[in-house]
């Protein structure tokens, strides 16, 4: 029986070939055995293999990563549960560790690597405490479960975790006795923990200066001082200080040693952000024409982490004034107004819109919370009040009407603006009262989309529902861009912008009180920088109910993407398939749509 530790050493080895590109060097890397698991571990932790494509390797290099090779391909072996390996690693015929670092030769014309694994092992006597009680171990630190030395490592890991979790911050391992025995191929283990004293947190030390004021740092990180110890709300302050935009860069580290009564401080060093900041954004669609956007940032302007955004966006250029829509949006964000995690907010904005279905202009504003209750979960709600002029197929109307705006998220993506995997889910609803009809009524929203990725986020399925409703005595009680549309970016590619509403005849056209639609893309990243996407959309927009005989708008096409750092640049083709107006003359009635990120 020998007794082992987790650290790499040197039992012997064997592997597969390649050919060293210097014309004079030669790779045999053989690996005995056709477990292709064991060899592809082996050639992925060795310096020879890695490096047999570099071009004229100095033989002093060569020498350097055969002698490191012993060390890696055991630990290798290890991992794979592999504890009776040898390894043999020779350098023009002679044992690589036999030749001295300081003396190598002045050519290398071959290297031969050769390992021979052995017998994989089993888990035999494990023994992990005192655990947590309730907790078990991993699945892969089972008796008679392949002896990998990472399941080990794993289990310590897991142990301390748990122990942390529940208030041990210097839970740690106090000793082990791993061993293997090569005649019953088995290897045990016995790792004893110190779970230390439950752990209260103290202060929230700061230990870099920063432009934001020491009170608002400490209310936005919102640590909970005098509570028991939780890794979770240790990691939860740093993110709501990252979450203000106002820090470059967030790190807490937790104090060595424990203070009185065993609280324990936590030191925080910030970096900040420039404190301005602006930026420009692009889209094209072949039938609505170019929209240029742009915005101007203060990321701390009162010294309190309160940010002021002014964002502005012009759309529908085509070379001419019809249809241009302007807006403009100024909002001011203050975090922790009213406790962690409660933010207020205030904005002012004004909209000019020459849409098909409609003119409308005004403006307007208002205050509001925001609450963040978990990470993935957040709301706000808002009293607002806007003044707008509307003209469409109804004839031209004036609104001044009361709101209270409010939505929840629940956002689950891996990537905001490339998901391959999770869900996002927005629920909006507007329920306001109009002064002039002396009406009440109001908008509700939901967006719904899931992403399911395979061969490792390469081959993505991503769908979308969506789902709105307007109550209202009637549509003319509320502004025309209360109603929805169907058709271009956003619902249903391949039509034109807001080609479908509801038909009053004679050509006249509003929007619907209700909608529904639905999207599915297939995306595949031919490369790392290349991808391709298929897709279909369908909309139906309904006078007054989900329930009207009402057509659906069917669009599909193709896309490209080409990915970048700041996200995928977008170019996609659609058609029409079915529903009003899908009729498709020639090719240059397809639509096309260029911008930055996924479609949705």
């Amino acid at each position: 029986m020998a007794n082992l530790t987790l650290l790499p050493r040197v039992l012997g080895v064997a592997l597969a070939a390649a050919a060293l590109p210097a014309p004079a060097q030669q790779l045999d890397f053989v690996v005995k055995g056709d477990d292709k698991a064991v060899t592809a571990a082996l050639q992925g932790a060795s310096l020879l293999y890695a490096g047999q494509d570099a071009a004229d390797r100095d033989p002093r290099d060569v020498l350097a990563a055969a002698r490191a090779d012993y060390a890696r391909l055991v630990g290798a072996l290890y991992a794979e549960g592999y504890y009776g390996g040898v390894v043999r690693i020779r350098v023009d015929g002679r044992e690589a560790a036999a030749l001295s670092p300081f003396a190598a030769p002045a050519e290398i014309g071959s290297v031969a690597v050769e390992v021979d694994p052995g017998p994989q092992f089993q888990f035999g006597n494990l023994t992990i405490g005192p655990r947590v009680p309730g907790s078990t171990a991993p699945s892969a630190f089972q008796t008679g479960a392949p002896a990998y030395s990472t399941a080990v490592q794993g289990a310590v890991d897991a142990a301390v975790s748990d122990w942390r979790d529940a208030g041990r911050a210097k839970a740690a391992v106090a000793g082990q006795s791993v061993s293997a025995d090569h005649r019953s191929q088995t290897l045990d283990a016995s790792i004893r923990l110190a779970p230390g004293p439950l752990v209260t947190l103290g202060d929230l030390v700061q230990t870099t200066p920063s432009a934001v004021r020491a009170d608002r740092v400490q209310r936005i990180a919102g640590l909970p001082t005098g509570e028991v110890y939780s890794p979770d709300e240790v990691e939860l302050a740093a993110q709501r200080l990252r979450r203000t935009g106002a820090f470059a860069s967030v790190a807490l580290t937790e104090a060595e040693t424990l203070g009185p009564g065993d609280t324990m401080d936590i030191a925080l060093a910030l970096t900040d952000e420039k404190p301005r900041r602006f930026g420009f954004g692009a889209e094209l669609a072949s039938l609505e024409g170019l929209s240029v956007s742009g915005f101007w940032m203060h990321r701390n302007l009162l010294g309190g982490a309160e940010r002021l955004r002014v964002d502005g966006e012009i759309s529908g250029i085509d070379g001419t004034l019809d249809g241009m829509d302007a807006e403009a949006l100024a909002r001011l964000d203050i975090p922790a107004a009213f406790g962690t995690d409660n933010d207020a907010f205030v904005f002012l904005e004004g909209n000019y819109l020459d849409d098909p279905g409609y003119l409308l202009y005004g403006g307007g504003g208002g205050a509001g919370v925001q609450r963040y209750f978990t990470p993935e979960i957040e709301g706000s709600a808002a009293l607002a009040y806007h003044y707008t002029i509307t003209e469409d197929d109804l004839g031209k109307r004036e609104y001044s009407f009361l709101s209270l705006p409010a939505s929840l998220t629940w956002d689950r993506r891996d990537n905001q603006l490339d998901p391959t995997s999770g869900t996002y889910v927005i629920a909006e609803a507007e329920p306001f009262y109009e002064f002039n009809g002396e009406t009440f009524g109001a908008r509700t929203y939901v967006d719904a989309r899931a992403y399911r990725g395979f061969a490792d986020g390469r081959v993505v399925l991503a769908g979308r529902a969506q789902l709105g409703y307007v109550a209202a005595p009637s549509s003319e009680d509320v502004p025309s861009d209360f109603l929805f549309f169907s058709g271009g970016g956003g619902t249903v590619r391949g039509f034109p912008y807001q080609s479908m509403g509801v038909d009053l005849g004679g050509g006249d056209i509003i929007g619907g009180r209700t909608f529904l639609g639905g999207s599915a893309e297939l995306r595949y990243k031919v490369t790392d920088t290349i991808g391709l996407v298929a897709f279909a959309d369908a909309g139906r927009v309904g006078a007054d109910s989900f329930l009207d005989n009402a057509d659906w708008q069917i669009g599909a096409g193709a896309g490209l993407r080409y990915y970048t750092g700041l996200g995928p640049i977008r170019l996609d083709v659609g058609v029409p398939v079915s529903g009003p107006g899908a009729s498709l003359d020639s090719i240059w009635d397809a639509q096309l749509y260029i911008g930055i990120g996924q479609a949705f």
